[in-house]
């Protein structure tokens, strides 16, 4: 009954700059559809050699950096998988048969999500038969297939489990992801199909990473949910870039402190028109002061990318009954058969299911699809990525399928676009070999920056704030005693790039967070300008 497994693969969309999230129905209404390769990303590949960091001049650096950053925000590589690895339609675990459905839901954006649902064929619920559900909730880069590893422990207790791809994820409809502030609305339209259906009872969520974000931006709002998991959730995005460039300088990469300021405004302001949502509304901390739902808060305590930190302040902060655990690993990694006795404990609790329902031999299969023979697997140990060589996946695809998306790859180049937003190679800090490829016209020393500006904000800036900023970027400021000195000297360092006032005008209010200056590297139709050399 093993389901064959096919190489999987990622597919990186396109970022318009038409500013909105896209709104369009899939064309395939029949069958489980892909979205077509006309969602293509922010970057593409094809338009421009990519180089590696030590070739790129300074500005090509920063151009590179912004836009991948913008890209890891709203269009992470996009999970690529088949039907076939969802498993078989219909199975036998531990004496019981089981059965698969797949269905569309349409959110209130007029998208297309695409879902599956688990559940006995038998049925033994309340009087119309109804059973607790719980939905599953990938994280970033991911997909419905993640759940996999979730689905004995969920089926082998009594419950059901549901599983859908967020829009802009997987095989569902649209071009962006926004990291839990529109995910949240297709959360909503999943379990109001679910209550419409009758088939479940009591409801609980279990999401990972932009999954477990999204459980606790909904769940203020729903009070009917019985309880949440919520593994490796982040209290906001500004803690995550804290949190690298705090990295970057346990490698010797310092960033002055306004300057991350002003880029951070600056991306806020790029995916605002690119995606239409504001990074601040990424924030599940600011979520939950109205949220009383049952919550099992769980971190990886090896986890450098969304740190335990993280979990540990929602907990801290969270309301309602509460409890947190930390287990062995880091983002990525499968989950210790600990987090699942645990979570089995919590769910039978609130989800009020019978011990009776549960099935003899299912607290086996952690990590392991429940249409596997045990036999095949059981020994091995939990969570160890040879339990799925054995099933015939290859070490990518089980991360992709069965660890969030978030691979340790992804990791890093997320880490190293952000630096090289600032001009900066975090491999250069700690290397060895000797100078870096790029020329010293080009290159810029790890503890100076760049800032884009145009010279009206300049000649509107105080004085004090131009001094700061000359210090800030190490601008040499010997004889400056005006106003007009620091302008000079600023404009005279190569450090700032000056940009033309229309470029500052580009549709900048409040709804946008956008502040005057544009990103050091502007959308892909813009030419930086070159930095003044001369005044």
């Amino acid at each position: 009954n093993t389901p064959r497994h096919a190489r999987l693969g990622s597919r990186t969309g396109q970022v318009g700059l038409a500013g909105h999230m896209g709104n369009r129905s899939s064309a395939d209404s029949g069958s489980e559809g892909r979205p077509s390769d006309a969602d293509s990303s922010v970057l593409d590949p094809d338009e421009e050699p990519q180089l590696p960091p030590e070739q790129m001049s300074y500005w090509q650096m920063a151009k590179q950096g912004y836009q991948e950053l913008v890209n890891a925000i709203v269009r992470p590589p996009r999970a690529n998988y088949e039907r076939e690895h969802l498993g078989p339609d219909q199975f036998m675990f531990c004496g019981r048969e089981f059965m698969r459905s797949d269905f569309p839901v349409l959110n209130n954006r007029g998208q297309t999500l695409r879902c599956s649902f688990w559940e006995p064929l038998e049925r033994r619920g309340d009087a119309n038969g109804a059973l607790p559900c719980v939905i599953y909730m990938h994280g970033n880069s991911s997909a419905r297939p993640e759940c996999l590893p979730q689905l004995g422990l969920v089926l082998g207790m009594g419950c059901t489990m549901l599983a859908f791809d967020f829009a802009g994820s997987g095989q569902s409809d649209g071009e962006y992801v926004s990291l839990g502030v529109y995910e949240k609305d297709d959360l909503a339209a999943v379990i109001a199909w679910l209550r419409e259906s009758g088939r479940v009872s009591t409801i609980a969520l279990w999401g990972r990473s932009m999954g477990a974000a999204t459980a606790l931006m909904h769940g203020g709002q729903d009070p009917s949910i019985a309880a949440m998991i919520l593994d490796s959730p982040f209290s906001n995005l500004q803690d995550i870039a804290d949190d690298m460039l705090a990295r970057g300088r346990e490698q010797g990469v310092r960033i002055p402190q306004f300057i991350v300021a002003i880029a951070l405004r600056m991306l806020r302001s790029t995916v605002q028109r690119t995606a239409n949502f504001n990074i601040r509304d990424c924030s599940p901390i600011n979520y939950i002061e109205s949220c009383f739902i049952p919550a099992l808060f769980c971190a990886g305590r090896g986890d450098d990318f969304i740190t335990p930190s993280h979990s540990q302040r929602l907990h801290d902060a969270y309301p309602g009954d509460k409890n947190i655990i930390l287990v062995d690993g880091d983002h990525n990694s499968p989950r210790p058969k600990f987090m699942f006795d645990s979570a089995g404990i919590f769910l039978q609790r609130y989800l009020q299911v019978p011990r009776d329902w549960a099935l003899d031999g299912y607290e086996r299969y952690c990590n392991v699809p429940p249409w596997v023979s045990i036999n095949d697997t059981y020994g091995l140990g939990y969570g160890e990525y040879n339990v799925y060589e054995r099933l015939g996946l290859d070490p990518h695809e089980v991360e992709l399928l069965y660890t969030g998306g978030m691979s340790d790859e992804r990791q890093a180049e997320i880490q190293a676009n952000l630096m090289h937003m600032f001009g900066t190679d975090v491999g250069d800090a700690s290397s060895s070999d000797g100078p870096s490829q790029r020329s010293s016209q080009d290159a810029a020393p790890k503890t100076q920056g760049t800032v884009a500006t145009t010279l009206t904000e300049l000649q509107n800036s105080s004085a004090r704030r131009l001094r700061n900023m000359t210090q800030a970027l190490d601008v040499d400021t010997s004889g400056c005693i005006e106003k007009g000195d620091y302008i000079d000297a600023l404009l005279g360092s190569g450090r700032v790039v000056l940009l033309d006032e229309d470029d500052q005008s580009q549709e900048e209010d409040e709804a946008t967070g956008a502040v005057q200056g544009v990103p050091v590297t502007p959308p892909p139709d813009v030419t930086p300008p070159t930095p003044p050399t001369e005044r």
